[in-house]
């Protein structure tokens, strides 16, 4: 947009609405290059622990991605197992998310393949929310177009993403809050919602769901390095005069994924200006209010409580969100505080 009047003034508004947050193009591509920076160092020692120590970390990951090891056979038997795995990793999930969470969604879900039909213009992986009345689960649409794409490197990230406990908690939660007015249970902020996909890839990175799956982990910190690489060449295209062309080869050269998806992604941004950014400025903005709830509390601090805290409004600009952190770490203290006084 910035080759269209008044596109930089455009530019700027769209990164408002969609990050919720004041930042400007220079600041989010310099964020960008920084965290794209942090998470080279990090793959290039796990690239490392597999043996691949030979050449850039893109290149590096290009070579794992097109690993048969890796690969799930394209048949329908190859489909069923993908499938399979999908809803036993899920299944490990809800079994330990009451450790994490104090609310549950009540709504179900489940984990269905897209229509053959629809495969060649839908996105690789989406969540369709439950119905209101609870009459319908929650969706979690896997598109089996190409199983070049879709491999045991990525998939284990794209499943706490897209299900739980990603879009499933935060969406079917949201709806579930029957005393919050309606608007409020349905309105959508693009920075809260991916944030807190991305956010939730990092919690079950943390909760250890990759333990002994060295390229399950590769596969998460691919993810987290995309939605860095999204802050630069989401603001290089529509804030530095980038070309199609240089974007889609910086994506090859940093992620080592497969063209189509690169030139697809790509494309996204050219027509979806602003969009892509939302990712990673609010997950970080969700670990860096963690950070500040685990600081003042101390041995106070509750994880649970925290993400009810971040969960249980319904969706909100990423400053709303400060404000509700803020408020809940001295309602968390007295909570403790009774605690200790009762026993």
């Amino acid at each position: 947009v910035s080759n269209l009047p008044q596109g930089a003034d455009f530019y700027a508004a769209v990164i408002r609405i969609d990050s919720t947050t004041d930042l400007t193009p220079d600041q989010i591509h310099t964020i960008g290059l920084n965290r794209v920076a942090e998470l080279n160092r990090e793959l290039d020692i796990a690239l490392r622990r597999l043996g691949l120590t030979e050449g850039p970390v893109g290149q590096r990951l290009a070579r794992l991605t097109a690993d048969p090891r890796y690969q799930y056979e394209d048949s329908d038997a190859g489909r069923a197992q993908l499938i399979a795995d999908v809803e036993a990793r899920i299944a490990r999930v809800r079994e330990r998310a009451p450790q994490w969470f104090g609310r549950l969604p009540q709504a179900q879900l489940e984990v269905r393949r897209v229509p053959a039909f629809a495969e060649a213009g839908a996105p690789g992986a989406y969540y369709n929310a439950p119905s209101l009345n609870g009459s319908a689960p929650g969706i979690y649409y896997i598109n089996m177009r190409s199983l070049a794409e879709m491999t045991r490197i990525d998939l284990p990230t794209q499943d706490f993403h897209e299900a739980i406990p990603g879009h499933h908690f935060q969406i079917a939660l949201a709806q579930e809050l029957t005393e919050t007015p309606l608007l409020r249970r349905l309105t959508s902020f693009n920075a809260y919602s991916e944030g807190w996909g991305l956010y939730a890839e990092q919690l079950a990175d943390e909760q250890g769901f990759h333990e002994g799956d060295a390229a399950g982990r590769i596969g998460y910190l691919r993810w987290q390095l995309w939605r860095a690489v999204r802050l630069v060449v989401d603001t290089g295209l529509h804030s530095k005069n980038w070309s199609r062309q240089q974007a889609i080869d910086y994506v090859a050269q940093t992620t080592g994924d497969m063209p189509g998806v690169i030139a697809t992604e790509v494309d996204r941004y050219i027509v979806w200006p602003g969009q892509a950014c939302g990712y990673e400025l609010g997950r970080r903005e969700i670990a860096r209010l963690r950070e500040v709830a685990r600081n003042e509390l101390g041995p106070d601090f509750d994880l649970r409580g925290f993400h009810d805290a971040v969960l249980l409004s319904g969706e909100v600009p990423l400053s709303v969100l400060d404000t509700l952190v803020r408020d809940w770490i001295p309602e968390q203290r007295r909570l403790a505080e009774r605690e200790r006084n009762r026993r």
